[in-house]
């Protein structure tokens, strides 16, 4: 039995449409939405009273709120120099606090295995965890968990060994903001990677997606919500038995991205990956093909979402909603 859950937006889903913030959480009430994840701060973030009122207007109209801003490597991911992501992460634990919430999510955006040179994987988790211990006492003071995405940085294995050498514990200053079609493009099959993470898991990316095997390796994309291959009844199954609330929502947008797994080097670099999860990722992607070769799905170019992106998100929010009214 799915519990319920509120369905609300991610800001980058609608990036294109350069809505401010209010204007977000009026489109959010207007499509019935029951919230918005600002995962992309707005310019006004620094400015205490604006913080205030935006947290007042959502609470208001009956809308949640969730915050990013947040960064967990402590390194420059362009130029590869020691940064101070301790101060970006107090900066977004205070305004957090300010308007009352308890999460804040994380991104750093690097790209490391994709990235010949790069330091090896147990590098950055060592200069993380020894960045993140000092802040926890920061943190806490501000009644806030920093949720690092599962984006295309560190595979749920890795992000577990983190909480451990962290300390860490499931409700406490870590967590998880579960983005549901990245965990593919760290060749991971989706069920499992939320299953291994679950207690963690305080926010999310909902997003729909698929991979496809071409001659250079798998091709991870998205996909509108209900059309692509993520298993999303199992997945809220799976976050209905978390005490605390978890907000469903949605992020989408274009584009493709090419996980070259016939690479030895690049293959080295995912050591926890089992031959019983290749083979569930091998069948995602055999029924990927026989669904583009239907016509049932295709990758979308990211160069054609601002021409799409209120469309499709609009079908986002119904489709995930039927999902969960038909549980």
């Amino acid at each position: 039995m799915v519990k319920k859950f509120r369905v609300g937006i991610d800001s980058y889903s609608l990036k294109p449409l350069e809505l401010g913030p209010f204007e977000l959480l009026d489109w959010a009430m207007i499509n019935e939405a029951e919230g918005v994840q600002f995962s992309e701060l707005p310019s006004q973030a620094d400015d205490k009273t604006f913080l205030r009122e935006l947290s007042q207007y959502a609470a208001q109209n009956g809308l949640y709120l969730e915050w990013g801003g947040g960064e967990h490597i402590p390194f420059d991911m362009a130029t590869g120099k020691t940064k101070d992501v301790a101060a970006v992460n107090l900066k977004a634990a205070e305004q957090a606090a300010i308007m009352g919430l308890r999460t804040v999510r994380s991104c750093s955006g690097g790209l490391m295995r994709w990235k010949k040179d790069s330091p090896p994987t147990e590098t950055f988790l060592k200069a993380m965890a020894k960045s993140l211990r000092l802040q926890r006492h920061m943190l806490e003071d501000h009644g806030v968990c920093l949720a690092i995405e599962t984006h295309f940085e560190f595979t749920t294995f890795e992000l577990l060994r983190l909480f451990e050498m962290c300390e860490a514990a499931p409700g406490g200053t870590l967590g998880i903001c579960l983005d549901t079609m990245n965990l593919l493009t760290m060749l991971e099959e989706p069920v499992a990677g939320t299953r291994r993470v679950l207690p963690w898991i305080v926010t999310t990316h909902i997003k729909d997606g698929a991979i496809l095997l071409t001659r250079e390796g798998l091709l991870s994309f998205t996909a509108e919500a209900g059309k692509g291959l993520i298993d999303f009844r199992q997945i809220f199954e799976e976050l209905s038995v978390l005490e605390h609330e978890v907000n469903l929502s949605i992020e989408d947008h274009g584009g493709d991205f090419l996980i070259p797994i016939f690479d030895p080097g690049f293959r080295a670099k995912f050591p926890d990956l089992t031959v019983e999860e290749l083979c569930s990722l091998l069948e995602i992607a055999a029924d990927a093909r026989e669904l583009v070769d239907q016509g049932a799905l295709a990758i979308l170019d990211r160069a054609r979402w601002p021409g799409i992106c209120e469309r499709r998100v609009k079908r986002d929010l119904k489709a995930i909603q039927r999902i969960l009214e038909a549980e």
